[in-house]
């Protein structure tokens, strides 16, 4: 099965353990007000590519990914499962480690046939970084213009199937900082046993260029970048509540 491919990048530092060859797939039906690829969100726009060309590619590198692997990023990977199959096949088959960054936006817990090809998936797949917006659903709409509760049921249905998850979250000034939204994040990843990390990323503004040269209004323009030292701050808030919510599973 091809794949809809945006770009290729052969030296990933920051998309999972390790050095990694990563995929950004194109596609995604989010629309996140900070979002610094919104070229990648046509459904009908980047390259063909079929899934043992992509790892030929990965292969002329291999060397630099001892400790790293392939990661699939995007737009949204999810929106493409029978490529990420097809792929992670030809990967697992190497021991090379697969990873998927996503949204979780296109998890539909109801649709049989879709959790089917997830669950395929799933057996091949190492680690899903999830990136979750906002835990709050009206304020998850105002970022994305999506519902977030597909989200959260995908942070369960990992759990459920023992995938090791990284929780991201981009903390931005006065939309994503609130510490009683963060305490609260904390307090549902906390209960899941297959959370190996937590990255908490500090918005930046560099995006804004790009939306300049694609001719796109840039909604969150004057919007300052996250001071990095209060990101510390407010991961901390996010750790009390795991911390919390931990505590009380185990007084159970």
């Amino acid at each position: 099965m091809q794949g809809r491919i945006h770009s290729l990048e052969s030296f990933g530092t920051v998309d999972g353990p390790g050095t990694r060859f990563v995929v950004f797939v194109q596609g995604c039906p989010m629309r996140c007000a900070y979002c610094h690829n919104p070229d990648t969100w046509s459904m009908t726009g980047g390259t063909m590519m079929e899934p043992a060309e992509i790892f030929e590619q990965y292969k002329r590198n291999v060397a630099f990914y001892k400790n790293g692997g392939i990661t699939v990023t995007g737009g949204e990977p999810l929106m493409q499962v029978d490529f990420l199959i097809d792929l992670f096949t030809i990967a697992k088959a190497e021991n090379v480690h697969t990873c998927i960054d996503s949204s979780g936006i296109a998890f539909k817990p109801d649709n049989q046939p879709f959790i089917e090809k997830l669950d395929r998936l799933m057996k091949l797949t190492d680690l899903v970084m999830l990136d979750i917006k906002h835990i709050d659903p009206e304020k998850h709409k105002e970022l994305t213009a999506q519902p977030n509760d597909g989200i959260l049921a995908f942070a369960a249905y990992l759990n459920e199937r023992h995938v090791d998850m990284w929780i991201r979250h981009v903390v931005v000034p006065g939309i994503t900082d609130d510490d009683k939204y963060l305490y609260q994040l904390g307090y549902f990843i906390g209960q899941f046993t297959n959370l190996k990390a937590l990255d908490v990323l500090p918005y930046h503004t560099m995006g804004e260029t790009k939306y300049k040269k694609l001719g796109m209004p840039y909604k969150l323009a004057g919007v300052p970048a996250m001071d990095k030292d209060k990101v510390v701050e407010k991961k901390q808030v996010i750790l009390d509540g795991i911390r919390a919510r931990r505590a009380e599973e185990n007084r159970e």
